[in-house]
C-alpha cells in the first residue's frame, strides 16, 4: 500500500512540474489519435464535457466576485500621471477589441461545434434589440443571474455592489471579498490543472465526428487572432505613445516586447511577470513610486488581448450560429469586452471564461459559448501566449509613455533612445 501510495505521489509531483503548454500538447496529441484509433470510444468525450461543465458552473462566480473585490479595493488619491496611465489602459484595450471587430468583418470564419448546438435563444435584429437585452438582462435578479450565468446581470450587478462597498463597507469586508476572490481564483486553477485531460475529451469528441480537418479550422482562428493582437502591439500601441509624445515609439514598444514580451510569452502570466516589468522600468528611469502602482495594476486591468480574444471568439460564434451582426452592434460588443477584459482573472485562459458573458448579448446560450471556451482551450498554447506578452509589454510601454509625458510637461528632457538627452540604462 506504502508503495502504491508513493508512486501515486511522485506521478502527481511529475504531472505539477510539468509546464501546462506541454501537458495540453500532450493531451491534444492524445485526443487525436485515440479518436482515429478508436472512434467508439465515446466515454472519452466525458473527460471534455466534465471540463467543460467545471468552467461553466465557476465562471458567474468567478466573474462576480472578481470585479465587485477590484473596484472596492481600488486605490485613489496619485497624481496625473497614474490617471494618465489608467487612461492609455482603457483606450489601448477599447482599440485593440475595436481592431479585433475589423478583422472579423474582413475575415469571416466559422467553427465546427458540436452536442445539441442548434439555435441561439433570441436573435437580435440590429443595435435595438442588441441595447434592448442589455438593459433587461442586466435587472435580473443578482443571485439568480449567478446560477443561470446571466453574465450581463453579473457584470451589472458587481459594479454596482462593487462601487458601493468602496464607499461604505469596512477593510473588514472588502478583505473578505478580496479573499473570495483569491479562493475563485484558485479554483479555477485547479480546474485547468486538469485541462490536459478536457483537452483530450474535446479533441477526440472534435476529430472522432469532423476527422482531422478541424485543425484547419482552428489554424484559422489562431491566425485571426495572432494577427488581431500583433496589430493591437505593432500598429495601435506605437500609434498611441507617437499621439501623446510625439517621437519615433518604436525603440520603446520594441524594448517592452524584447524584455517583458517575450518573458510573458513563456510564462503566460502577466501577474507573473510584474518583477521582469519592474526591472525593466527601473532601466527606463520612471519614478519607481508610479511604477510600482501602475505595474501591478497593469496585470489587471491592461488587456488589450484579453479584448481582442473576448471580441474574435464571440464574433467566430455569432458567424457560426449564422447570426447577423451590424456594426454598431459588433461595436457595443468592443465596449463590453473592454470592461470584461479589466475583470479577468489572473490565471492562464482567465479571458476565455468572459466568451459567455459577450456571446449573452446575441441570445446565445451558455452551453454553446463555453463550447468555444473549449476551443480556447485548445488553441491556448498559442493564444494564451500571445495575449499575456502583448499584455504585459503593454503595461511598461503606457506606464514609461506616461512617465515621459510628466518630463515634458516639466521641461526635462527625453531618453537618449527616444531622441532626447536624458541617459538611462539602455
Amino acid at each position: 500500500m506504502n508503495t502504491i501510495s508513493t508512486m501515486l505521489k511522485n506521478t502527481a509531483a511529475a504531472y505539477n512540474r510539468t509546464s501546462l503548454i506541454i501537458r495540453i500538447l500532450i493531451g491534444l496529441v492524445i485526443g487525436a489519435v485515440l479518436a482515429i484509433l478508436v472512434p467508439k470510444a465515446t466515454a472519452i468525450a466525458i473527460l471534455g464535457r466534465m471540463f467543460v461543465g467545471a468552467l461553466k458552473a465557476i465562471a458567474p462566480l468567478l466573474v462576480f466576485v472578481l470585479v465587485i473585490s477590484s473596484l472596492a479595493r481600488g486605490e485613489m488619491g496619485f497624481d496625473s500621471r497614474f490617471g494618465f496611465v489608467i487612461f492609455e489602459y482603457m483606450i489601448s484595450t477599447l482599440l485593440a477589441a475595436f481592431v479585433a471587430v475589423i478583422y472579423c468583418f474582413l475575415f469571416p470564419i466559422t467553427v465546427t461545434l458540436n452536442g445539441e448546438a442548434a439555435e441561439a435563444e433570441t436573435i437580435p435584429s440590429g443595435i435595438g434589440e442588441v441595447f434592448s437585452n442589455v438593459l433587461m438582462g442586466m435587472i435580473s435578479n443578482p443571485v439568480g443571474a449567478i446560477a443561470d450565468a446571466n453574465f450581463i446581470a453579473v457584470l451589472f450587478w458587481a459594479v454596482i455592489f462593487g462601487v458601493i462597498m468602496k464607499r461604505v463597507a469596512s477593510d473588514g469586508t472588502k478583505q473578505a471579498f478580496a479573499d473570495m476572490s483569491d479562493i475563485a481564483s484558485e479554483a479555477v486553477r485547479g480546474i485547468i490543472n486538469f485541462a490536459p485531460f478536457g483537452i483530450m475529451g474535446l479533441v477526440f469528441d472534435s476529430v472522432s465526428m469532423s476527422g482531422l480537418s478541424i485543425f484547419t479550422e482552428y489554424g484559422k482562428l489562431i491566425l485571426l487572432l495572432v494577427a488581431t493582437m500583433a496589430t493591437a502591439s505593432l500598429v495601435i500601441n506605437p500609434i498611441i505613445v507617437f499621439a501623446i509624445l510625439r517621437v519615433n515609439p518604436y525603440p520603446l514598444v520594441l524594448r517592452c516586447i524584447k524584455e517583458s514580451g517575450l518573458t510573458a510569452f513563456f510564462t503566460r502570466s502577466s501577474a507573473a511577470n510584474i518583477p521582469v516589468n519592474m526591472r525593466l522600468c527601473e532601466r527606463l528611469g520612471l519614478d519607481k513610486d508610479m511604477y510600482s502602482v501602475s505595474i501591478p495594476l497593469g496585470s489587471t486591468i491592461n488587456m488589450d488581448g484579453a479584448a481582442a480574444v473576448i471580441t474574435v471568439m464571440t464574433l467566430t460564434t455569432v458567424r457560426t450560429m449564422g447570426i447577423s451582426v451590424d456594426l454598431p452592434s459588433a461595436i457595443i460588443l468592443s465596449v463590453i469586452a473592454t470592461l470584461g477584459a479589466c475583470g479577468t482573472s489572473g490565471v492562464a485562459g482567465g479571458s476565455l471564461l468572459l466568451i459567455p458573458m459577450a456571446c449573452s448579448l446575441f441570445g446565445i446560450p451558455t452551453d454553446i459559448s463555453m463550447q468555444m471556451v473549449g476551443i480556447g482551450f485548445i488553441i491556448s498554447v498559442i493564444q494564451d501566449s500571445v495575449e499575456t506578452a502583448l499584455n504585459s509589454s503593454g503595461d511598461v510601454v503606457f506606464t514609461a509613455t506616461a512617465e515621459y509625458r510628466y518630463w515634458q510637461k516639466q521641461g526635462k528632457s527625453l531618453p537618449v533612445f527616444l531622441g532626447g538627452t536624458t541617459e538611462v540604462d539602455v
